[in-house]
């Protein structure tokens, strides 16, 4: 059993890779001054980045779950998010609405993935 930890501190780990498989920690927005569509690009941005870095793509994305802190967003949420998954590749996906860390998120990501074979 293999276990890899990235980016690691007293709370957690943003990336663990346990044999093929990549688990991100929550993701958010760069900005959280932006509006919901603008969140939604910057954090899936930060799922790129760190997928590229475990040696995967959102080509390998297993599942997802999206936190939204209102339900009034949800369409403009989705508007970005099915810009952003390649057709024929989306993962199995929950969507809740929660309370966020602070008032100005609006949205959160948890991402599971596949490392990708070479």
């Amino acid at each position: 059993m293999t276990i890899t930890r990235k980016h690691t501190n007293q709370r957690m780990s943003r990336i663990v890779v346990h044999n093929d498989t990549i688990y991100l920690c929550g993701q958010v927005c760069k900005d959280a001054t932006q509006g919901i569509k603008e969140q939604t690009q910057t954090m899936l941005d930060k799922v790129d980045g760190l997928l590229a870095e475990a040696n995967s793509d959102k080509y390998h994305i297993l599942s997802a779950t999206v936190y939204i802190s209102d339900m009034k967003y949800f369409a403009q949420m989705n508007e970005v998010w099915d810009a952003w998954v390649p057709e024929g590749h989306a993962p199995a996906r929950a969507c809740v609405e929660a309370a966020m860390a602070r008032p100005e998120l609006l949205v959160e990501v948890s991402v599971t993935a596949a490392v990708k074979q070479d």
